[in-house]
């Protein structure tokens, strides 16, 4: 194993825009085991007196999750909300036809909610744009926001619900741009309708925040076109532009595969200059912000249909290494796009390409989990602008790419900072160089590496701690510069502090 040579220089001064603490959400959608067997599952030894399992909530509580999208997804598009409320055992069992599977409605809108106070998250619901109507949609925002004396803020007290949900974001449709979509749209007819529903909706309760929308992902062969449409039709009544975008190795070219935070920052930018491009048509002063609300490495051809039975095992995903340093990535293009990303939503909680997995009484915790978590613990603040000088390495998709993928927060008010760094390499180590330039005193306080020799190594069932995020000793600072070492197929978090000499 060989070693190379990387500088990476911080200046508090230079930041690119707030965190925000909406880019840590997930996403829960009524497809495969998420909900039933993975949130919700009555006859688990680990349910609790709502029916659901107190080891997934755990688990889900040490990601900290800011958010979670629901119920859909595909699923959203076939969906009456009024099937999943009231007494369980009056709820009607239905075809569910986005993945052929049997919905029995016992987990719904209030069951939602309830399991996003025991996580800590904030709702965020989505209404049907396909077989559903712009009246259902307002009225789903009265069940949940309407504080007493209309039907439906009524009939959630008769459901058991006195106090309102307040749930703040919704989603307006899912992937409407899709054939595959119950109800697909042309982007003007998606648009006029978006608009209407959300005129609708805020006049229910105007402090909601909705989100449009926009491509399902960017080889769609309306893309951009379909958000710039969109946009234009319903500008004024929205105030993010989803996002989806699912990435794989399904070439088995590894190296192209660990430099797809290239592909990432391309989809963003589009999205950003499309976004600009439509304020200005406009003349209009209102700001759309991103929300990349469903994202995940997913490619290994799990089946996408149930046959018409109850929680089938549907994209049951196992991740591995290399999908670990990609999720690593992902979430530093969040940081290094925070000016313009505002929400992101991991594709999925639970179960469904998920990186926890649940098998009978059992939990599986596969390397991307701890990523994720180290990620949304550590990043709060400002995301800096950070100078990075790195070797290149080659790649068949995206040419020559830089070895490492770097980014770095800093909270003002406390001073606590964290750098997040991916060596892309199979092969070679990196010695980087890090240089604090704005004339602040700083330390390194912890630092944990998730690395390993083999790109395909994975956590299973028989060794669920093959791969976890391990601590390490870290370098002394010295006047304003750190060394540390960062091995082949590495994920690095560390941790800092700093206060201004003068101080």
């Amino acid at each position: 194993m060989s070693s190379l040579s990387a500088k990476i220089s911080l200046d508090a001064n230079r930041t690119i825009g707030e965190i925000s603490p909406l880019l840590f959400g997930g996403f829960a959608e009524h497809m495969g085991r998420c909900i039933y067997e993975g949130v919700y599952e009555p006859k688990s030894a680990h349910a609790a007196a709502a029916g659901m399992r107190t080891d997934v909530l755990e688990a889900l509580r040490a990601q900290r999750y800011t958010t979670i999208r629901y119920p859909g997804g595909n699923f959203l598009s076939g969906y009456n909300w009024l099937d999943g409320v009231g007494p369980q055992d009056r709820r009607p069992r239905r075809r569910e036809l986005a993945w052929q599977s049997l919905e029995t409605n016992q987990f719904g809108t209030n069951e939602f909610m309830g399991f996003c106070q025991a996580i800590g998250a904030a709702p965020m619901l989505g209404v049907n744009m396909g077989t559903g109507t712009i009246q259902a949609a307002a009225d789903l925002v009265d069940y949940c926001n309407t504080p007493a004396g209309t039907y439906y803020s009524d009939l959630r007290t008769r459901h058991g619900y006195s106090a309102p949900h307040k749930v703040k974001y919704w989603c307006v449709g899912n992937e409407m741009d899709g054939p595959w979509q119950m109800g697909a749209l042309s982007a003007h007819e998606y648009g006029a309708k978006a608009r209407e529903a959300a005129k609708l909706m805020r006049w229910i309760d105007p402090s909601i925040q909705t989100v449009l929308c926009g491509s399902s992902n960017d080889q769609m062969p309306t893309y951009p076109e379909w958000d710039r449409v969109a946009l234009e039709e319903a500008w004024e009544q929205m105030d993010y532009l989803s996002m989806h975008y699912y990435a794989g190795n399904r070439d088995n070219d590894t190296p192209s595969f660990l430099a797809s935070a290239v592909q990432f920052e391309r989809f963003v930018d589009t999205l950003e200059g499309t976004l600009r491009y439509v304020k200005a048509k406009r003349r209009s002063k209102h700001e759309v912000y991103l929300s990349w609300d469903e994202w995940q490495v997913w490619y290994k051809g799990d089946p996408l249909q149930g046959n018409w039975t109850e929680a089938p095992h549907l994209a049951e995903e196992m991740y591995n290494l290399e999908d670990a340093l990609v999720v690593g990535q992902w979430l530093n293009v969040f940081l290094r796009k925070s000016h313009v990303l505002k929400i992101a939503c991991v594709a999925q909680i639970v179960n469904v390409i998920s990186w926890l997995h649940t098998r009978g009484d059992e939990l599986l915790k596969q390397p991307s989990f701890y990523v994720f978590e180290l990620v949304s613990t550590h990043a709060r603040g400002q995301a800096l602008d950070l100078w990075v000088q790195a070797p290149l390495q080659n790649t068949q998709k995206y040419g020559d790419v830089p070895v490492l993928d770097v980014a770095a927060s800093l909270d003002p008010a406390s001073g606590d900072g964290a750098i997040f760094l991916v060596n892309r390499s199979l092969a070679d180590s990196v010695l980087a160089e890090l240089s604090w330039v704005d004339g602040s005193t700083v330390t390194l306080d912890k630092g944990w590496q998730l690395a390993g020799s083999d790109p395909k190594a994975l956590n299973s069932w028989e060794q669920p701690n093959n791969l976890v995020a391990q601590p390490i000793a870290l370098p002394r600072v010295a006047d304003g510069q750190a060394t540390v070492q960062l091995p082949p197929l590495s994920f690095t978090v560390l941790t800092t502090h700093s206060r201004q000499r003068n101080g």
